[in-house]
């Protein structure tokens, strides 16, 4: 059969391309490596409960129009994410607001807070520059950056620990423009996000995904490379596969410098393990759904307890331990390094890829880029007006 678009990949991305050109009259066929749709965002259901298998996905958006977009394919919940951080025996609130400083420090005021903090940063600044010798202050990694935002306390219990954990190297060794500011409110507010549109499909993710698949063929455990005959580029004309189907534009949403067998080589990412468990006799096992590990010393970043995203009240709960890990080829790559060396050759790639005229890349991998769900969703419907005729 001859297809206008081949969309690999079944994640949101593709899943929302593919929706969008199949209304528009277009053919499609939606190709998966994984054994099952909804990419990253899957969740199967386990003892009456929506597991997010590939961690914590919580939807939130301040566009209006993918607010209501989704809004067609699912009905939400009014589900408000609002973490929980344990360092040693102490717990905070999260995002940084008024309950976690107080808990820190003893003060109930936003002035108080105010003072300690700017104190702390201030000492901090005048001591990295009494150290290197120089009159003013400019942070030369993540550590200066983050001391001079928020001072010691918040940094060494807050911040150091999960944030090597999730990097996988020591803070005085990160780019201090990873952290650009650290979000502080001076306010009693656990609410993570500031987005105005929050929320988790009830139900799960999953049906959402097979909704905007509907009407479309897709074939799982499908891998692109084994799948499209690759013995010549195909620039400029169909591609093939091996079961004889033909398409004039292919979308890719994998590792754009995959596609181009890492000719330029190797973009990094960073990988991440889930280690999930039963309770069938423990009905309540952390009292939220998200709790943040802060400790450099405990190896996992956090513990995801999945039925209080969806208010479960049945007996029995699965929880899910988290670990970031360093990628390697073969592994799954969850997040782009965006650092500067990266970013630079990421672009040569773009570059490369723009001479593909019959192929687009999409998503987080296929774009090298963090998206959050809204963004690829506004992604994904900006490239069909762009790319739609």
């Amino acid at each position: 059969m001859k297809y206008d678009y081949l969309v690999v990949g079944a994640g949101l991305f593709g899943a929302v391309f593919a929706h969008e050109m199949n209304e528009r009259g277009k053919s499609v066929l939606v190709i998966d490596k994984r054994d099952h749709i909804a990419g990253n965002i899957y969740t199967e259901n386990r003892m009456g409960i929506n597991v997010h298998k590939y961690g914590a996905h919580i939807f939130h958006t301040s566009d209006r129009e993918v607010w209501e977009y989704v809004n067609r394919f699912a009905e939400f919940n009014n589900y408000v994410n609002s973490p929980v951080a344990v360092y040693k025996d102490e717990l905070y609130n999260l995002p940084f607001n008024m309950n976690t400083f107080s808990k820190m420090w003893g003060i109930r005021t936003p002035k108080e807070a105010m003072e300690i903090i700017n104190s702390q940063a201030e000492a901090e600044k005048e001591r990295i520059k009494k150290e290197k010798g120089t009159e003013t202050f400019e942070a030369e990694n993540l550590e200066e950056q983050a001391l001079s935002l928020a001072g010691r306390d918040i940094y060494e219990k807050l911040v150091k620990g999960y944030t090597e954990k999730q990097w996988g190297r020591d803070c005085k060794e990160l780019p201090a423009f990873i952290i650009k500011r650290l979000p502080m409110r001076f306010i009693f507010d656990n609410n993570y996000f500031n987005d105005r549109y929050q929320g988790i499909p009830i139900g799960g993710y999953t049906q959402l995904v097979e909704k905007l698949l509907e009407g479309i063929t897709v074939k799982t455990a499908t891998d692109y490379y084994d799948y499209i005959k690759r013995d010549k580029e195909f620039a400029g004309e169909p591609a093939e596969s091996v079961d004889g189907n033909s398409f004039e534009t292919i979308l890719f949403t994998g590792m754009i410098d995959e596609f181009f067998d890492y000719k330029l080589g190797m973009l990094e990412y960073r990988s991440l393990r889930f280690e999930t468990q039963e309770l069938p006799e423990v009905d309540n096992y952390q009292g939220n759904a998200v709790v943040n590990y802060t400790q450099r010393e405990i190896p996992y970043t956090r513990i995801i307890e999945h039925k209080h995203f969806e208010y479960g009240q049945g007996k029995g709960t699965i929880i899910t331990r988290e670990y970031p890990a360093d990628w390697k080829q073969g592994d799954e790559p969850y997040y782009p390094m965006n650092d500067k060396k990266n970013n630079e050759l990421y672009e040569k790639y773009r570059e490369l890829a723009k001479d593909k005229g019959n192929v687009l890349f999409g998503g987080r991998l296929g774009q090298y880029k963090y998206y959050n769900m809204d963004q690829v969703i506004r992604a994904a419907l900006d490239m069909v007006k762009e790319t739609a005729h």
